[in-house]
């Protein structure tokens, strides 16, 4: 068999969600499958690393995607063809996207459709392509893979799709994230935060992953503990965001917040782990891959109580409405200060962190890239 898969968001040293995902469920397809052929499409030049074995061939198909008028000549014009000319069985795509005048059956990831409930979290541009091609993606595919329960609910009800088309297969976490000694935490601390101890944030810095709320709780954080040294850290890349323009802050809680752009993998995993408390409050999120990171790493969680994170979550994190700058504020007061409620989030983190595999993510979606091929 011959599997295509669009593998444009494995970027060195940029990888995001759509990006980490690719990369943890097509390694493993590859390695697991050598008896077939994989051919990984980029649409711009790419790092070897990306090469899982010898069973892949690269192609790269130009013009680089990264704009809604250049979305429609990779998908509709660029992987057509290279779909027809690879004689591709069946193509694979993680970020959702497919192309819809070809014939070839289709197997897409859709993660969420926060576009459809909150369109002016993105760029006009943007927005219309996503909504416009989105609900036809989800009935071109012959099967759609999804992260959560609450994201197959979503896209059945949204584009009228049967359920019987939509698989879920949770993400699944790297391994790199593990609990460290204190010797390791303070080394940490004293590199990110002062050697004070740091509420922490990680993600792209998008509208909807409410980090501008998240700042205005930490003030009032701080205006309501004088004495706390509590700094807040966020790691991730700014995008499309305008959501911080309109906060004004204390010159001293300004000092407190420190943003670190993105970090490097294996950084970024003793950073979540020296974590007093992970900070996520999302409004829309359709899986939420930090928050399992954080369990992995015993790392106590406060968490938004929207859509499908307490799913993901269930009874080992606290969860706040992410709303609510008040709510988020007590609960983190709550969270820092009590040692035992500390203690049993990160006992019920570790232990549910079990749950999520990227082994059995890529089992479920080899399975489904197998009937879609099949039907």
């Amino acid at each position: 068999m011959r599997i295509a898969v669009n593998t444009r968001f494995l970027l060195s040293n940029k990888m995001e969600g759509f990006g980490w995902y690719t990369y943890e469920v097509t390694k493993r397809l590859v390695e697991q499958h050598p008896e077939h052929e994989f051919v990984f499409f980029f649409d711009r030049t790419f790092d070897e690393k990306f090469i899982f074995g010898k069973n892949v061939t690269p192609v790269v198909l130009n013009p680089p995607a990264r704009h809604p008028i250049l979305f429609y000549i990779w998908n509709e014009i660029a992987v057509r063809r290279a779909l027809k000319k690879h004689k591709i069985d069946v193509y694979f795509s993680p970020d959702g996207y497919l192309s819809l005048k070809s014939d070839v059956p289709q197997v897409n990831v859709i993660h969420d459709i926060n576009f459809e409930h909150n369109p002016l979290d993105v760029p006009k541009r943007l927005r219309n392509y996503l909504r416009h091609y989105f609900p036809k993606f989800a009935k071109k595919a012959k099967h759609i893979l999804t992260v959560s329960e609450y994201s197959k609910q979503d896209i059945c009800a949204t584009y009228g799709i049967s359920p019987d088309k939509i698989t879920v297969a949770w993400n699944g976490a790297s391994e790199v994230f593990q609990p460290i000694d204190a010797s390791t935490k303070k080394e940490i601390e004293q590199c990110y935060s002062e050697g004070k101890p740091y509420f922490l944030f990680v993600g792209a810095i998008h509208p909807r992953k409410n980090v501008h709320r998240l700042i205005q709780a930490f003030e009032q954080f701080k205006n309501n503990n004088p004495t706390s040294e509590h700094q807040l850290l966020i790691v991730g890349e700014a995008l499309f965001s305008k959501s911080f323009d309109a906060l004004t802050l204390s010159a001293k809680v300004q000092q407190d917040i420190k943003f670190t752009g993105h970090l490097a993998l294996d950084e970024l995993a003793k950073v979540m782990a020296a974590a007093e408390v992970f900070t996520f409050v999302p409004y829309f999120e359709g899986f939420g891959i930090p928050l399992v990171e954080a369990m992995r790493c015993g790392t106590p969680v406060l968490s938004g109580n929207l859509t499908s994170l307490p799913e993901v979550g269930g009874d080992a994190v606290l969860y706040c409405d992410p709303m609510d700058v008040n709510d988020i504020a007590e609960k983190l007061t709550l969270l820092t200060f009590d040692s035992e409620l500390q203690a049993t989030l990160r006992r019920k983190g570790l232990e549910r962190s079990q749950l999520f595999s990227w082994d059995n993510t890529s089992k479920v979606a080899w399975e489904v890239i197998e009937k879609a091929v099949k039907k």
